[in-house]
């Protein structure tokens, strides 16, 4: 009797835990959403997402097939985003929203192996003040993507004949190429070569393909006929084209928390990439950035993969590939504000610099602040916010909790220290880029750990920090790179193509300041086609130690240049590496005395 009253319960338990679960998940086809139908899934899959902010946990549910989304039904919201787009460029900052997620939590966008298909210039995805969100098992893509590319066939100093790739659809009017898609029409060019046998992939121009006269000579193939002398391009390579404006962004994740992405194919973004900004905790696992190869295209993204603006918490990264960008694969960041007004001792007014980044709040009530001098980059004080109030799309005012400004004058900058993430990458891939790999630029512990770059195009790693530039701050001060293999990178970087950059924009030099520390670069494998390996500025405690340095011959080596080059660092240990090659084998100092560095490297002084 005991014995099968418990099973009962046991079993009555199990039915309600089941219906709960079922309950729970909201699969679109409930609204009308059916794979591979190629109809517009937008106003179906929104009101999806709305059933499922109705309940605390749930999964939105996409059989595997085909979905498309289209920008007329989209959601349209007026977001500004960090490193976008300058205020004449792009007006009224709408972002064109495939699938909206506000406010929402504890929440499975399950997608089964499904295709996203978007439609014209549209941000894929938002999550706006949203908690416990995991995205995966997806891949997404463009039909008409905004990058236009075409495989050179014949280049002569007169003529070029290229085919160009069905995707990228095009009209010759007047005689001229007009590259167009899906309710848009290119107006401004950048252009990129690319070599896919190489890999490599290097800077070029559509400027004489502009003022040339255009012939379609065959389906998908375009003569044009000109002047090219000056183009440095052969037959195979293919060009890449886009315009520069970035009105959109890849996938946006704003003032949210505990986000994570896992098995997701992203063939193509428009606009600058996923961004996150003023977000915590946020965590990719088994992400690849690339373009479908059955496709056979060559860019996965307009300019960045994944760009972090003023997040904290864990940001990690492992288990990926990046392949074929316009631009860096990872960036994080925070902002530099410059100080325009000093209202009272404890009331400042302060303003965004860059002109691509603006409108944002970048300062929270209870936030610590940092206090910087532009041209040393000094952190010279700092302070508690009591309040803060964008008062204009460029400017905010900030009251501090006590009256700390002794010392600060006009021009000075500020740094919110308390949106620092620490950043791990780990196990992933970097390939067919022409800029950087990684920059990175935070006060939190940073691990970049058993990755592969291949032939980026600039540095491979990049931690620089700057108040008159981009404005993107700020010190590292505990960062680990080791176990990673760096191939022939930063061959667009020439002659300071240095494959690991520590580059602060300090103009300053102050005695016995340092921006960057302990900074550890271990056991790594390089494989350089040149002499530049490593460069650092204004950073104490460094050290490079038991890397193997081998050369290679992707291109002929100029000139004698140092393999490492210092400039007004100190405590520096450079020891136990193995180079394969004598003519890697001196260090360069600037600026500083050599009982800075302990170096088993013949060292030359400037």
């Amino acid at each position: 009797m005991k014995l099968g009253l418990f099973l009962w319960v046991v079993l009555i338990c199990y039915q309600m835990n089941s219906t709960a679960q079922a309950s729970d998940t909201i699969r679109v086809s409930s609204f009308g959403v059916l794979p591979n139908s190629f109809a517009d899934a937008v106003t179906g899959v929104q009101n999806a997402i709305a059933q499922c902010k109705q309940k605390k946990t749930s999964v939105l549910y996409f059989e595997k097939g085909r979905y498309d989304f289209w920008p007329d039904r989209a959601v349209k919201k007026s977001y500004f985003a960090s490193n976008t787009s300058r205020e004449n460029d792009v007006v009224d900052k709408i972002k064109t929203i495939g699938l909206f997620f506000e406010s929402m939590q504890n929440l499975t966008i399950e997608g089964n192996g499904a295709v996203f298909i978007f439609h014209g210039k549209m941000t894929p995805w938002a999550f706006v003040h949203c908690e416990n969100l995991h995205l995966q098992n997806l891949t997404l893509d463009f039909e008409r993507p905004s990058m236009s590319e075409m495989t050179l066939v014949k280049v002569t100093a007169s003529q070029v004949v290229a085919t160009v790739h069905a995707d990228s659809k095009f009209a010759i009017i007047d005689n001229r190429l007009e590259w167009y898609g899906e309710g848009w029409k290119m107006h401004h060019y950048h252009a990129i070569k690319a070599n896919t046998t190489t890999g490599v992939n290097t800077y070029s121009s559509w400027l004489p393909f502009l003022k040339s006269r255009a012939e379609l000579i065959a389906p998908q193939t375009v003569q044009f006929t000109g002047n090219f002398s000056g183009l440095k391009a052969k037959p195979g390579e293919a060009l890449t084209i886009r315009d520069p404006i970035r009105d959109q962004v890849g996938g946006f994740i704003n003032l949210s928390k505990n986000i994570y992405f896992k098995n997701l194919h992203i063939q193509y973004m428009h606009g600058l990439g996923i961004l996150a900004q003023f977000s915590e905790n946020l965590y990719f696992d088994s992400l690849t950035v690339a373009p479908d190869p059955k496709r056979g295209r060559v860019i996965s993204c307009f300019a960045d993969a994944m760009h972090f603006s003023s997040c904290k918490g864990d940001i990690k990264i492992e288990n990926s590939l990046f392949k074929g960008l316009h631009d860096d694969p990872i960036n994080v960041h925070g902002t530099h504000l410059k100080i325009t007004g000093i209202i009272s001792p404890n009331h400042l007014k302060v303003r965004f610099m860059h002109p691509e980044t603006y409108g944002f709040e970048a300062f929270f009530a209870g936030d610590s602040i940092a206090f910087v001098h532009p041209q040393s980059l000094e952190v010279f004080g700092g302070g508690v916010i009591q309040s803060a109030k964008l008062v204009a799309s460029t400017e905010m005012e900030l009251v501090l909790v006590t009256s700390s400004t002794d010392g600060i004058v006009m021009g000075d900058c500020l740094e919110n220290i308390s949106w620092n993430p620490s950043v791990t990458v780990r196990n992933c891939r970097f390939e067919s880029v022409n800029t950087r790999g990684l920059l990175l630029t935070t006060r939190k512990k940073v691990l970049i750990e058993s990755n592969h770059f291949y032939r980026t195009g600039m540095h491979a790693i990049l931690i620089a920090n700057d108040a008159s530039n981009w404005y993107e701050s700020g010190p590292v001060e505990d960062v680990v790179i080791r176990n990673n293999v760096f191939e022939e990178c930063a061959y667009n970087s020439a002659p300071k193509n240095y494959v690991i950059a520590i580059a602060p924009e300090n103009h300053q030099l102050v005695s016995n300041y340092y921006v960057h520390r302990n900074i550890r670069i271990e056991n790594n494998f390089f494989k350089v086609y040149e002499a530049p390996l490593l460069s650092a500025r204004s950073t104490a405690g460094l050290i490079f130690s038991h890397n193997t340095i081998a050369p290679s011959y992707l291109m002929k080596p100029v000139g004698d240049k140092p393999a490492v080059q210092l400039t007004a660092c100190k405590e520096v240990t450079i020891l136990n590496n193995h180079f394969t090659t004598k003519w890697l084998s001196f260090l360069q100092l600037e600026k500083m005395s050599v009982q800075q560095v302990i170096t088993d490297l013949t060292i030359k002084n400037n």
